[in-house]
């Protein structure tokens, strides 16, 4: 029989030191801005309204729920107060605020009781909600002038709606998460399980118009981070409603995901690129979907879940060995190989926060950690 485990207990801890090395390197410096990409040394920074800026505040987070070292909390603690005082000028806020106030503002309301990250949470979540279009059932995407256009990344900021139902006892915001979840079944998971990045409806009659590739290679193709946003984000709409029908969903589209990847167990950055093998791959894929799979791994029978887990174990074990910096000090990164928006030549091979996120939100589940927010 094979075994379904394949990073011993020490290989994790021998990553985890690594993890928190790297995290004690970027505390050594003050941050006003969000960390996003390292290139070839330390991470840049945008405005605390851009999407990626609950990252690393929320790997501070995971490091101080799991070690009790206050040095994290401290650091982690003014990064949502200052996100939300963007809300009071011109500001860049959309579809994103789940990922940016679930790993700051909820996580640290689960963690410390603070009660205004729960305020902080409980506005996110009513600022999504005003993006529900009714008409074409879809939460909008972006801002400018992209009325009708929804993406297949929006189902990970569905876990904020679903949270606040929960937090104030009130349907209306789950009511709203599962109707764009119910959008994504009909229209942006095919049968195969691969998946589209974005759909577009006509904003007034809800008609869906046309697929757009966008970061993916083409409208028909499968951009492989969207791919695994879909695994998790279905598997998150399972976790809260037990609807069958989106674990189905999950499932379908993790069995593409594992079936695709190649044999070191990173994807490229679009699984139908024609010449896969000269395309560059994306760790950032790879480690959000490996955080997915052992999410979904607690959520089904044995014989499924070893067949996760053993998926993830596997993302996780060549990620580790050979895409992390954690001999190169001057990196602060941690994982190499991430590919951010490739038709747009923005960001390929490079680290992303995002990654190095779920990289270390995968770790954490390995040893244990219960505090999910996604």
């Amino acid at each position: 029989m094979e075994k379904h485990t394949v990073i011993e207990p020490a290989v994790l801890e021998r990553w985890w030191k690594g993890v928190q090395s790297k995290v004690d390197q970027m505390l050594s410096q003050d941050r006003e801005l969000a960390p996003h990409v390292a290139k070839s040394g330390a991470y840049d920074g945008l405005k605390l309204d851009q999407w990626i800026s609950g990252f690393w505040p929320g790997m501070l987070w995971i490091l101080y729920d799991l070690t009790g070292e206050e040095r994290y909390k401290d650091s982690a603690w003014d990064w949502d107060v200052r996100m939300e005082r963007h809300l009071l000028e011109e500001n860049h806020f959309h579809h994103d605020v789940g990922f940016q106030y679930l790993p700051t503002s909820v996580l640290k309301y689960k963690l410390t009781g603070d009660l205004d990250g729960r305020r902080r949470g409980l506005a996110a979540a009513n600022f999504l909600a005003g993006r529900f279009n009714l008409a074409g059932q879809f939460l909008r995407a972006w801002n400018r002038d992209l009325h009708g256009w929804a993406i297949i990344d929006c189902m990970m900021n569905l876990s904020i709606l679903f949270w606040a139902s929960e937090e104030l006892e009130d349907p209306r915001f789950a009511q709203i998460a599962r109707a764009h979840a119910d959008m994504v079944l009909k229209h942006m998971i095919r049968g195969d399980g691969s998946t589209c990045h974005v759909a577009v409806f006509d904003p007034s009659s809800g008609e869906l118009l046309e697929y757009k590739g966008w970061q993916g290679y083409a409208p028909d193709s499968c951009w492989s981070r969207g791919n695994a946003w879909a695994l998790y984000g279905m598997t998150n709409t399972y976790r809260f409603t037990k609807q069958e029908k989106y674990l189905h969903a999950a499932q379908q589209v993790a069995h593409h995901f594992i079936i695709s990847l190649p044999a070191e167990m990173v994807p490229p950055w679009d699984f139908r690129v024609p010449i896969a093998d000269e395309a560059p791959w994306d760790t950032s894929a790879a480690s959000i979907a490996a955080s997915g799979l052992l999410e979904l791994a607690e959520l089904v029978r044995a014989e499924d879940a070893c067949k996760y887990r053993l998926a993830a174990e596997r993302i996780l074990l060549s990620l580790s060995e050979k895409y992390a910096s954690f001999d190169e000090p001057q990196h602060e990164g941690i994982l190499h190989g991430g590919t951010g928006h490739k038709p747009a030549e923005a960001n390929v091979n490079v680290s992303l926060i995002y990654g190095d996120y779920y990289y270390v939100e995968a770790l954490a589940k390995l040893q244990g950690w219960k505090h999910r927010v996604f």
